[in-house]
């Protein structure tokens, strides 16, 4: 997924507008997200699925960007083609695959094919934005994947948003603005970013040996165990928090507060960037994982508290439940073998995902016979075992500085 790229000369300094652009165009690239969740009320209402289907679509979408992110790691795409030529294509072709899901949107299983086939392009989008950061932001790597995350974090919410200010509006506008939005945003980092000069990252074939340092590698398997416990909690979250708001908001309220919740997660991408400058990144993502964690615990009391606390509790896990995000993606970038990082990120992301699509169907499941306020709870598995991962990390051998 991500690259870091050495200069034997001198240090590439990147033009002031490098980072912006990289920043608008994951934005826009990452909105094919969440284009159907956000308007799934009005096909649930329209078509009539059941509540569980938007588990089934987003685990279909999981699905496809894990195929995606196997085929880029075991090709070494990552590593071998222009990554401004591949963001383009996989931007381009994310964009119609959003718009043939709207044309057969009567047809759920062709609908399940279509999120998946995005899904499989959004392996090109997500992976490869921070690939070409790493390129230009050698040092500061931590600073410029919270920008990028948090790009993708809004990226991802811009569904929920677009809905709400279109609500007088057919839902299919929603999904139409998100395939011009990413094949804008492809077109926009193709045009205007160039490529890096003095690039010497130019993997030819897989190592086996590379990849395999996840879990031979003490601090590589650290930082991965640590964003595996964070998956488990994430994505499941962010399906989950439509259901969640309709306990207190409903209609456009609804809408506008799920781009909130889903949305600030931006702040927390990008302060624990800014922080990990101070105090390192395995610090800032250990303790964004433990404060996500205890949102999940403290669901059965906020559930059911004023609107103010409620709403405050979703900021809160809004927040850290993206924002440590950044932070592992660096950590692993920081020790994994430097001819091999794009693959060895991009494999760790598909087994992420995995683990996303097994905790995504199962509560999504369980949320039909159960109380979200005995479920949520199990949520925090992932953050404790996440923590419990990063340990090595923040031990005397290991500053975590990155």
């Amino acid at each position: 997924m991500t690259i870091v790229t050495v200069y034997s000369k001198k240090m590439l300094t990147a033009p002031k507008r490098i980072l912006p652009i990289l920043v608008l165009a994951q934005f826009a690239g990452t909105s094919l997200w969440f284009a159907v969740n956000a308007v799934m009320p009005d096909l649930q209402q329209q078509m009539g699925w059941p509540a569980s289907a938007v588990g089934r679509l987003t685990s279909a979408l999981q699905l496809g960007f894990i195929v995606g992110t196997l085929v880029f790691a075991l090709l070494a795409i990552a590593d071998r083609f222009s990554a401004r030529r591949v963001f383009l294509f996989c931007a381009l072709a994310g964009a119609l695959c959003t718009l043939g899901a709207l044309m057969r949107i009567a047809s759920f299983t062709e609908l399940l094919l279509w999120r998946a086939a995005t899904g499989f392009f959004l392996a090109g989008i997500y992976p490869v934005g921070m690939k070409i950061a790493s390129q230009w932001f050698p040092k500061g790597l931590g600073v410029a994947l919270g920008w990028l995350v948090g790009a993708l974090v809004l990226g991802s919410a811009s569904a929920h948003g677009i809905r709400a200010l279109s609500v007088e509006l057919p839902w299919s506008t929603v999904m139409i603005s998100v395939a011009l939005l990413a094949a804008a945003g492809g077109l926009l980092l193709f045009m205007v970013i160039p490529e890096p000069p003095n690039n010497t990252a130019n993997t030819k074939k897989l190592e086996w040996q590379a990849l395999a340092t996840i879990w031979t590698d003490w601090r590589v398997r650290a930082s991965v165990l640590g964003y595996f416990g964070h998956m488990w909690e994430l994505y499941t979250f962010w399906v989950l928090v439509p259901l969640i708001l309709a306990t207190q908001l409903s209609g456009q309220a609804l809408s506008f507060a799920a781009f909130g919740v889903l949305g600030i997660g931006a702040v927390g991408c990008i302060g624990g960037g800014w922080l990990a400058k101070r105090w390192g990144s395995a610090r800032v993502a250990t303790l964004q994982l433990s404060m996500s964690g205890m949102c999940c615990l403290l669901a059965p009391w906020l559930l059911s508290a004023p609107l103010i606390w409620f709403l405050l509790w979703l900021a809160v896990w809004g927040i850290t439940a993206a924002g440590d995000s950044p932070q592992f993606s660096t950590l692993t970038a920081s020790n994994a073998p430097k001819h091999a990082v794009g693959s060895v990120l991009t494999l760790t992301n598909c087994i992420g995902f995995a683990l996303s699509i097994v905790s995504i169907e199962l509560f999504t499941s369980l949320a039909q016979e159960h109380q979200l306020s005995s479920l949520l709870p199990w949520l925090g598995i992932g953050p404790l075992l996440g923590v419990l991962a990063m340990r090595p990390l923040l031990g005397k051998q290991f500053s975590g500085r990155h």
